[in-house]
């Protein structure tokens, strides 16, 4: 005889017992079937119902809460904070070594502070090239007073975000974190910069770390293109490398990264800069720790000119990437250009021809309307800037398909001599105008771009502008104005780099000729 099949069941423990009389319970409980809703006494008010949770766990049903759209009986609201009568103001206080603590109080709970310093690939020599590079990677580790493991510790206590980029004119070391943790973010960051011990298992580490990621990057030398364009455009300072090479990494030590920063993080090339602080309490704090930094100018930089010149490599990639550039003289310390400059870069806009549409995504700048809509070959065009405090570039980058690559250069030199001979209409002045402005009076609604901002002006100008100084300079500028920045950075020397598939890329001298 076949036997049937009984599935047997393994006995359950006491707590699974317990929690199936209790789901039974809560399902009774939360029953919404309308022969239990007839039941009710019509003059009766229904009792709560426990919850799932509550059937399992204990306790009773919490008190029955209204609709979100409703508000809560009893429930006080406190009366929003009361708006400034003025715009905060920023204060510079001047030590007697020459490092300057600025701050702006805008209220709020949490804090930007940071220390910006007049230091990067500008200033290195040859046999120190890619430091900055490197220090960067080195920021926030070992000092004289802390371990690396401290400076995080530290750091997860006070909940503080630190960050540390390198450029080539400026350094800069931040920390975001409550208003109330003021003093120990200012203790720590400048122990950070003033005291990195940089020794040289860490250096060693950190430049193995960089060196791989390099390597990887220069498998690709379209992800390098603007750095080449920086070493096509200048000659002296500003031409040297920011991005570290492998073989520079291979030289560097820390003997020779303490030495590049004993000779630039001097007191009157440093700024300790902070948004969202009582200036009488930042400067009581930092006034005793900046005061151990070593007066004097430091180390200068080797002159810079701008010379201009062809860059190009050929790859196996069917698209050719492209820079078109020109001097802009002056840089940021000549206001009426720079400001002139900022606003053509916003009128001439651009972007990538997939997913660049959208109100303030480039879809009324000249480049959107005038080549990406015009052009399928044309991947990207978008004008940029690279300023610094005496000089810089100005020009127009760009993507297309291989064979096209003499038409985008075409279509480039088309556009910026249209804009120098004075073809802008007043209704894109205007638009771009007003793109300006709402992009500065968004950025500052930061407070790290706020901190960032004062710390960056004072080391260029000496001083901080103000947000409605720059708007009034926006406000005022004219047709000819915008211009005439154009067609003085085209007479001079282009810059022109590509990348990709040149068995369509002009001639150096061709480009120079459209000019």
């Amino acid at each position: 005889r076949v036997r049937p099949y009984r599935r047997r069941v393994a006995p359950r423990s006491g707590l699974e017992m317990v929690l199936s009389k209790a789901l039974r319970a809560a399902t009774r409980g939360v029953s919404t079937s309308a022969g239990a809703r007839m039941a009710l006494p019509a003059l009766t008010a229904a009792v709560p119902k426990p919850s799932m949770m509550s059937a399992i766990f204990g306790g009773s049903a919490g008190p029955a809460m209204p609709p979100m759209d409703q508000p809560v009986p009893g429930l006080a609201i406190p009366d929003p904070p009361a708006a400034p009568a003025a715009a905060p103001v920023t204060n510079i206080t001047t030590l007697s070594n020459g490092a300057k603590i600025a701050s702006e109080d805008t209220p709020g709970a949490s804090i930007a502070v940071g220390m910006y310093v007049s230091s990067g690939s500008k200033w290195e020599t040859p046999h120190v090239s890619g430091a900055s590079h490197l220090l960067e990677r080195m920021a926030w580790r070992a000092t004289a007073n802390r371990t690396a493991f401290r400076v995080t510790r530290e750091a997860e206590v006070i909940g503080a975000n630190l960050l540390a980029s390198a450029s080539r004119e400026q350094m800069a070391y931040t920390v975001d974190c409550l208003r109330t943790n003021l003093p120990e973010a200012v203790e720590l960051l400048t122990d950070a910069v003033m005291n990195q011990k940089l020794t040289d298992h860490e250096v060693a580490n950190a430049a193995a770390a960089l060196k791989k990621e390099m390597t990887e990057l220069a498998e690709n030398p379209a992800h390098l293109i603007m750095e080449a364009a920086h070493s096509v455009a200048f000659t002296g300072g500003l031409g040297a490398p920011l991005v570290a090479t492998p073989a520079s990494l291979s030289r560097l030590d820390g003997d020779h990264l303490a030495h590049f920063v004993q000779a630039t993080y001097t007191a009157p090339r440093v700024v300790l800069a902070a948004a969202g602080v009582d200036h009488a309490e930042l400067v009581s704090v930092a006034e005793p720790l900046l005061s151990t930094l070593a007066p004097g100018p430091g180390v200068g930089a080797a002159p810079t000119t701008y010379v201009g010149g062809d860059y190009r490599v050929s790859t196996d990639s069917p698209l050719t990437n492209i820079i078109l550039a020109f001097e802009f003289k002056g840089g940021w310390r000549d206001q009426k250009a720079s400001t002139a400059m900022t606003v053509l870069n916003t009128l001439m806009g651009g972007g990538g021809s997939f997913s660049a549409g959208g109100p303030g995504k480039g879809m009324y700048s000249r480049l959107y309307n005038r080549v990406l809509n015009r052009h399928a070959w044309a991947q990207n065009c978008t004008s940029f800037h690279s300023v610094f405090d005496d000089t810089g570039v100005i020009g127009i980058s760009g993507v297309a398909d291989g064979p096209h690559a003499g038409d985008m250069v075409a279509v480039m030199a088309r556009e910026l001599a249209a804009v120098a001979n004075g073809k802008i209409e007043a209704k894109e002045l205007d638009r771009a105008k007003a793109a300006t402005v709402s992009s500065i009076l968004m950025n500052l609604e930061s407070r790290a771009v706020v901190a960032e901002d004062i710390g960056r002006q004072i080391l260029t100008y000496g001083e901080r502008k103000s947000p409605a100084e720059f708007i009034a300079a926006i406000n005022a500028l004219t047709p000819a104005e915008i211009s005439a920045v154009a067609a003085e950075a085209l007479k001079s020397n282009p810059t022109l780099c590509m990348v990709g598939d040149l068995t369509a890329a002009p001639r150096f001298e061709q480009v120079k000729a459209l000019f």
